[in-house]
């Protein structure tokens, strides 16, 4: 896979958990029980697509600037945007949408419950 390191770059981020969706072979990564990105994988467990949730304009100007960054895959089209990994997306572009990712679901949750998972104090 082009981008192998998204495993251990995201699982270095605080309050970070993940499982396998086994009926989907996704690879989930959660913050909180939510989750923000996910590692599509075939039936031969090779990722084609990474999928993590934006907010609506920025996924829309990133589909625009990237022919392979699309509207989420399997995933509601206006929050979710997935990236081919057999594309020409930038790493560096990659890490700023994981991060973006990262911190769109955070602050999706109370004042509170960021501040337990950024502690690790949250379940």
């Amino acid at each position: 896979m082009k981008y192998d390191w998204i495993d251990s770059y995201l699982m270095e981020k605080t309050g970070v958990t993940k499982d396998l969706q086994e009926e989907w072979n996704w690879i989930r990564y959660h913050i909180g029980g939510k989750m923000f990105a996910a590692v599509c994988r075939d039936d031969d467990n090779n990722p084609y697509y990474i999928t993590l949730k934006l907010e609506p304009l920025e996924g829309q100007f990133l589909r625009e600037e990237y022919e392979d960054i699309i509207p989420g895959y399997y995933m509601n089209k206006v929050h979710w945007n997935s990236v081919k990994v057999s594309g020409s997306v930038p790493d560096d572009v990659v890490k700023d949408m994981l991060d973006h990712a990262y911190d769109v679901m955070l602050h999706s949750f109370s004042k509170k419950k960021q501040k337990e998972i950024l502690d690790g104090t949250s379940e």
